[in-house]
This record gives C-alpha cells, sequence and structure tokens, in this order.
C-alpha cells in the first residue's frame, strides 16, 4: 500500500497542477427602446484572445483589464442621483470578468445610469434619448 501511496504523490510533484486561467467571457443583451424589449441584439466577448460576435471586442477586452469586474457594482442604494433621463436603451451584461462573475442591468434611467453606461465606452452604443 505504502508503494502505491508513494508513487501517487511522486506522479502528482511531476505533474503541473491544471489551473484555469480567470477568464473574461461576457453576454451583452442590448435592448434600444425598453418599450420594444423583443428587439434585441446579443453579443458576445472573449478576451485573450479577443474573440466573439460584438463588433469592438478587442477594445472591450483591453477596457476590461484595465477596469476589472467591480466597473459592474451597482450604484449604491444611498447614492443622490440627478433626475436626469438620457434614454430608453437597456442593456444586460453577464458572464464573467478576470474570473469574476457580473450581471449588470445597465439603462440610462437618470444621473447615475447614465454615469454606470459609460464606464466601458466600447461595450455599447453611446445611447441617448431619440
Amino acid at each position: 500500500m505504502r508503494p502505491l501511496l508513494l508513487l501517487v504523490c511522486a506522479l502528482a510533484l511531476l505533474v503541473p497542477a491544471a489551473q484555469a486561467a480567470p477568464g473574461t467571457s461576457l453576454t451583452i443583451t442590448y435592448i434600444e427602446d425598453v418599450d420594444r424589449p423583443a428587439e434585441r441584439t446579443r453579443w458576445t466577448v472573449e478576451c485573450n484572445p479577443a474573440q466573439g460576435t460584438h463588433p469592438r471586442r478587442a477594445a472591450v477586452c483591453r477596457e476590461l483589464s484595465q477596469l476589472g469586474w467591480q466597473v459592474f457594482r451597482p450604484v449604491p442604494q444611498d447614492k443622490v442621483c440627478t433626475q436626469v433621463f438620457g434614454g430608453r436603451q437597456v442593456a444586460i451584461v453577464s458572464g464573467r470578468v478576470n474570473g469574476h462573475a457580473v450581471w449588470a442591468r445597465l439603462s440610462r434611467a437618470d444621473g447615475c445610469q447614465i454615469s454606470r453606461w459609460g464606464r466601458v465606452p466600447s461595450l455599447l452604443p453611446p445611447g441617448g434619448v431619440r
């Protein structure tokens, strides 16, 4: 029994542990008008290397590598936001950024949400009232 245990331990030292590299993989669902949710566009982004269906995937990957997953944190509930309407656009972002799970609903409903919308400039269209 001991020789078998020693063999297993020796093999474990020789074979490097397979470690999943923290990756970035997102699905972005963009809705131009919240009153017409059936009219949506869906993009994907994967980084290292930049791949997917998003038209600016390389720029999105560069920005996310600098900003990290925290860019998708929600606005704190006690934050005071300007009551400026920025448009009817909505986006749902889900997946992983640098190995961290993210889910965010982005809108342009007030000043705080407009600011959130623009944190990753290449991720979404500029939006605005039409």
